[in-house]
């Protein structure tokens, strides 16, 4: 019975602590004002900002899966049946909580490569007017090339 309500705790605690961690981002490819190769981040948010500026390079990418969580949840509950399994005592339960915690971990890492399912996705590297440098990363790139002057609204990329 000692052994159930350990479990019991161990599940809703992994739910809850994992529930907080998911995100539910309109904007999927957005990676909020990230820059990278050797550029200097603005500081900016490109979720809020506005800007003008040129398009120094565009590289494709895989996509990041995004995941719901339901993947670390189920892992989490699969990690702590195994093991659960293991020892007696306060080896079980520490046995447990570690399979607990490596199960929701693998979960979300399979949920995150089953969602990404080899998309392609673009980082954008523009020199800003005012001479900092952005990458933006979004899904599609449409009619953008190299050298067009564009303008970031919203963390998109849009030609000007």
């Amino acid at each position: 019975m000692k052994a159930t309500r350990t479990f019991a705790a161990v599940v809703v605690a992994t739910g809850a602590l994992l529930t907080g961690c998911a995100s539910n981002s309109s904007q999927p490819y957005n990676n909020g004002g990230y820059a990278s190769g050797g550029y200097a981040n603005s500081g900016y948010n490109n979720t809020a900002s506005m800007g003008y500026g040129t398009i120094e390079s565009i590289q494709v990418t895989q996509a990041n899966g995004r995941t719901s969580g339901a993947g670390a949840i189920l892992g989490g509950v699969v990690g702590a049946l195994a093991g659960n399994q293991v020892g007696s005592g306060s080896g079980r339960t520490a046995a447990t909580v570690a399979g607990g915690v490596a199960g929701a971990a693998i979960g979300n890492k399979v949920e995150g490569n089953r969602n990404a399912g080899g998309q392609e996705a673009y980082q954008i590297n523009i020199r800003m007017d005012n001479g900092e440098y952005r990458t933006v990363t979004q899904d599609s790139v449409y009619d953008l090339r190299v050298g067009n002057r564009v303008r970031i609204v919203d963390g998109r990329v849009y030609r000007y």
